[in-house]
């Protein structure tokens, strides 16, 4: 079984630490193993830890984060990958966040959908990325893209929201998820109408596709998976 990716959360709002680390815990692969609200406190989970994705928030009441982003750079042995987030959008920050090493910087608000798309993307890398073996340089390019999604935290249609779809997405984390309509309104908490309309926006632009399950008598089965 792969290990889970243990994550740091930290924000100085305790609200918006608390609801980053409930969605994190929706995620497949992913379990928070620690939420701090200030830049000492980061550095001591870290090192108490040992995370593997840290979510720093830029702006604490102790000590800037950019500085915090340094000092889990320090020592040695392995070190915690980082995305940043946070309301800076100066781009000193955003330079300055690049030279220290963030895997990805998302700038509040964002939907969560955003959140999910680039934490589904760390998974693949972070899987992708821990064997020894060596690579040509179209699988180096495709490594370096994998945190960069493109269009995919697109406006979505009226009527539709950002958090329901995050939620969806999320039930399709793991590669081999393979789920009917019914199981991921079972898996989501939302109805079976809202799951459909929102399976169908994934089989449209290209996420999901859609394969029949034949079973011994009746209708064959609409079942969902992530397209390969």
């Amino acid at each position: 079984m792969t290990p889970k990716i243990g994550v740091l959360v930290v924000d100085d709002d305790f609200r918006v630490a608390k609801l980053h680390a409930e969605f994190v815990n929706r995620i497949e692969g992913f379990v928070v193993v620690g939420v701090v609200h200030t830049g000492n406190a980061a550095v001591e989970a870290a090192r108490a830890k040992q995370p593997d994705l840290v979510l720093l928030d830029l702006y604490l009441p102790d000590e800037d984060g950019l500085s915090v982003l340094s000092r889990l750079r320090e020592g040695d042995g392995p070190h915690a990958d980082v995305i940043a987030i946070t309301a800076a959008r100066d781009l000193p920050s955003i330079r300055t966040a690049m030279q220290r090493g963030v895997v990805h910087y998302l700038v509040k608000p964002f939907p969560f959908r955003t959140l999910a798309d680039r934490l589904t993307a760390y998974r693949t890398l972070w899987n992708q990325t821990r064997s020894n073996a060596d690579v040509g340089q179209n699988e180096v390019d495709r490594l370096f893209g994998l945190m960069r999604p493109g269009d995919s935290a697109t406006q979505l249609p009226k009527g539709h929201s950002e958090p329901t779809m995050a939620l969806v997405q999320a039930a399709f984390a793991d590669p081999d998820a393979d789920w009917s309509t019914a199981e991921v309104a079972q898996r989501t908490g939302i109805s079976r109408a809202t799951a459909q309309r929102y399976l169908s926006l994934l089989l449209r632009d290209g996420t999901l596709e859609l394969h029949l399950r034949y079973g011994a008598a009746g209708r064959p089965e609409h079942r969902y998976r992530r397209t390969r």
